[in-house]
């Protein structure tokens, strides 16, 4: 019995907890979540960052070539630790209005209805759920946890696995996030209580307004009607940060981007980036709008794309249904009136590659209900075949020689064969069938040393594409590209602009800064049973 006893005591005790849960979708919860995970790390604890279920069409890959959701690899990075699938176990991917991929511990497990996702995987999806959140409790200090859209959906608390009952079944206590710049701030926090039942309004231990603007003193009487109207603190209004440089998850923030040119002034090229209903991993192009010389602009509509530098058509869950939209709006024309006045480059990025070829076969139904082909936009000599398994990798490489990539020749001083990482998430297979017509843009590292050839554009280089996401993360390829378009419309190139991790941790800090200078972490620390002072 003393043996056991002495076990007992010494066995480490699981992870702290806290859920940060928000009053709708789009509040600021993965934000809000990586500001406070960066904050207890840098305070000494051992900090992972959780979130049940997952929809969204910006995926990460982690290290062991799966796939999550982005705001938890964002998150992973911000605490200091590498993602894995216990981070994100469930992930579902949009594929249709009423349907998606569902995405198990970074493997795709079936493609359901809404309805069938209710009825037949959640009611097993808790074991899933709660095997992970253990795993990663005996690993950490603390686990954040990371609710979606609202606690207070009547029609799906019953079956829940990601905001209320996942607390209940972790017993961690809930800070609630709203949105005070969407407007009705109070209407949100007071009305998710009365939606809650008691014991789900017992583990909200705090408020945080976010998207301050303005002078809080003006606010302050509203706070003190809220803390006295429901008897729960509010531990933080956070400012609205102009201009953070953290990628975002889901394409609303895309809403208000599209149309004609945003502000040009200092801006020397033009980056227009297709728009359509299914686009995904667009944080692909961030690092381009943060360089100096580079617009860029999202374009739904095809009688807006006018006759930019360069055209980017970006990645979709849909590769067939977002082509039949490109078709239907018109833009193949509108493609091809702006390369014949002057638009240099048309770039295609994993489905958007997948489109520049002759022929999309389905033969397996992976992207509409039965078997069937498409006429690709017939820019490239390829063909691409859905598979009913999927390509998640990390990929590491250089340019190949005689790149097409570069337009208007290497850039002075540019090294002649440049280093470039990224990662691959894709259903599909593409066969060159005429090699002598385009020519490879990179030579990967293949297993035990091996290397293959990855995307292929025109000799000239007016068209290319790869299945290579984060390729503009790469500083030295990012410069070079837009040096060459540069060189093209006769502008002298630039020196290396900005270093993109470095900018990403620079922004990881002002956010934690800013979240630590007006939310009351000594109360957080309280509610978590923890000291600031960390292990």
């Amino acid at each position: 019995m003393e043996d056991q006893a002495v076990t007992t005591r010494m066995k480490p005790q699981p992870a702290a907890v806290l859920m940060i849960q928000g009053t709708a979708s789009d509040v600021g919860k993965s934000l809000v979540t990586a500001a406070i995970g960066r904050i207890m790390t840098r305070d000494g604890y051992r900090t992972a960052p959780f979130k049940s279920q997952n929809m969204a069409l910006n995926s990460y890959v982690t290290v062991d070539g799966k796939e999550i959701g982005r705001a938890q690899g964002m998150q992973a990075e911000a605490f200091g630790t590498t993602a894995t699938t216990d981070m994100n176990p469930i992930l579902l991917k949009p594929s249709g209005e009423m349907s998606a991929q569902i995405v198990v511990h970074g493997v795709p497990h079936a493609a359901l209805s809404a309805r069938e996702y209710r009825e037949k995987f959640l009611p097993e999806a808790k074991s899933t759920v709660m095997d992970a959140l253990g795993r990663l409790r005996s690993s950490y200090d603390v686990v954040l946890m990371e609710g979606a859209g609202s606690p207070a959906e009547i029609n799906l608390k019953a079956r829940d696995i990601v905001n209320m009952n996942l607390a209940g079944w972790a017993d961690a206590p809930v800070l609630l996030v709203a949105d005070i710049d969407r407007g009705g701030v109070f209407a949100f926090l007071v009305g998710t209580l009365e939606l809650l039942e008691p014991h789900e309004r017992a583990r909200v231990k705090g408020f945080i307004i976010n998207k301050f603007r303005g002078d809080l003193s003006l606010l302050q009487p509203g706070l003190d009607w809220l803390e006295q109207r429901t008897g729960i603190p509010v531990l933080g209004v956070l400012p609205f940060l102009p201009q953070l440089r953290i990628e975002a998850e889901d394409s609303v923030v895309l809403e208000g981007t599209t149309g004609r040119l945003r502000a040009m002034k200092g801006k020397e090229l033009d980056i227009a980036i297709i728009r359509y209903p299914r686009i995904s991993n667009f944080t692909d192009f961030d690092p381009l709008e943060d360089e100096p010389d580079a617009a860029v602009r999202y374009v739904a509509a095809a009688d807006e794309l006018g006759t930019p530098d360069a055209i980017i058509l970006p990645g979709t869950k849909n590769t067939g249904a977002d082509l039949d939209y490109l078709r239907e709006q018109g833009f193949p024309e509108a493609i091809a009136a702006a390369m014949n006045q002057g638009t240099r480059q048309l770039v295609g990025i994993c489905g958007g590659y997948q489109m520049l070829g002759l022929k999309l076969y389905d033969p397996h139904a992976v992207e509409s209900s039965e078997p069937g082909e498409r006429e690709g936009l017939g820019l490239l000599p390829l063909s691409t075949s859905f598979l009913q398994q999927k390509t998640t990798v990390r990929a590491s490489g250089v340019l190949a020689q005689n790149h097409p990539l570069l337009l208007g020749g290497t850039p002075p001083g540019s090294v002649t064969e440049l280093s470039i990482e990224g990662y691959e998430i894709h259903m599909g297979t593409t066969v060159n069938h005429d090699p002598s017509l385009v020519r490879s843009l990179f030579l990967l590292k293949g297993p035990e040393g091996s290397t293959q050839l990855e995307g292929w554009g025109t000799p000239e280089g007016q068209v290319w594409g790869t299945y290579l996401h984060g390729l503009f993360h790469n500083d030295g390829l990012r410069r070079a590209w837009l040096d060459g378009l540069r060189l093209s419309k006769g502008l002298i190139p630039l020196a290396q602009t900005f270093s993109a991790a470095a900018l990403r941790e620079q922004e990881f800090d002002r956010l934690a800064d800013s979240v630590r200078a007006n939310l009351d972490m000594a109360a957080v620390y309280e509610i978590m049973g923890l000291t600031q002072t960390g292990r």
